[in-house]
């Protein structure tokens, strides 16, 4: 079998290390989390892979790694939708050209009422685009050049959080009252089923979601990921993601072409990332 760090290239592992970090849910094994040797003898490890894999870099990566201000939880500072990819502004250099090789989308800066956490404030499609009630009207107009908007007001105004969108449907946290499911239907122009994931609230932060796949909290019931695939139209697969996190949505953002994920997300979670939304 294979470990992919980063890039499109292959490694080649024995098959018994690639499936042993992973139980058949796709998690990391927690008796390994327990182990500090597995630790040392996994950096050891990513190390070398990651220097096969620098030495294959190209451009056109269907995965990458990259923080967001120090932080690996790329889901909730990038925002991907239809086209444009939404992120904070004073990204460094090196990183933009990491989130342009790798989703293949339009860039643009943009803070969400003077906050940064732009993908947990965020969420649409190629048609209309739901923000957080904090957005201002400098936010608004900028987000109108790409869709209709809906603001979303009180309690439940993290749409990034609330939502999960591609072209063909949408899910919505249970929290959003259905008044506001109607309007979302309205402005995404698809149809939005009101559902847990795993049995909370934050769906947006428990999936990641494109047009090809989507990738779910490893404990979302039979019944939650049967419901979600119908309305989003894709099949759903579990993983983790920044060595052993569920919160996929909250660590991925993800275009039809690639994704990005934090620095700290593990070879096999890559992997397992790639085959949910679609690109292996």
């Amino acid at each position: 079998t294979v470990v992919r760090e980063s890039t499109g290239k292959e490694v080649t592992v024995p098959l018994s290390f690639h499936l042993g970090f992973l139980d058949p849910q796709g998690r990391l094994r927690p008796d390994l989390l327990r182990r500090p040797a597995f630790f040392a003898f996994y950096g050891i490890l990513k190390h070398h892979v990651l220097e096969l894999a620098q030495e294959g870099r190209d451009e056109s990566m269907p995965i990458d790694t990259v923080d967001i201000f120090g932080s690996d939880q790329a889901g909730i500072h990038l925002a991907s939708v239809g086209n444009v990819l939404f992120h904070p502004p004073e990204l460094p250099e090196p990183t933009v050209e990491i989130l342009e090789t790798c989703l293949e989308l339009e860039l643009h800066p943009i803070t969400i009422g003077g906050s940064s956490l732009v993908g947990a404030l965020v969420c649409g499609n190629s048609r209309g685009i739901a923000v957080a009630d904090i957005a201002n009207e400098s936010d608004i107009d900028q987000l109108t050049a790409y869709g209709d908007v809906v603001v979303m007001e009180g309690g439940v105004n993290t749409a990034g959080n609330l939502l999960v969108v591609n072209e063909q449907g949408a899910v919505a946290s249970p929290s959003i009252p259905h008044e506001g499911l109607e309007i979302l239907a309205e402005v995404l122009a698809v149809d939005v089923v009101s559902t847990t994931v795993a049995g909370q609230d934050v769906v947006g932060s428990l999936a990641v979601a494109n047009d090809q796949g989507v990738l779910l909290h490893p404990d979302v019931t039979p019944d939650e990921a049967m419901l979600i695939e119908e309305v989003l139209g894709v099949p759903p697969m579990v993983g983790t993601v920044s060595f052993g996190s569920p919160y996929v949505g909250a660590g991925v953002c993800a275009s039809n072409k690639g994704a990005i994920s934090g620095t700290q997300t593990t070879g096999p979670e890559l992997n397992r990332i790639e085959d949910a939304l679609g690109f292996l």
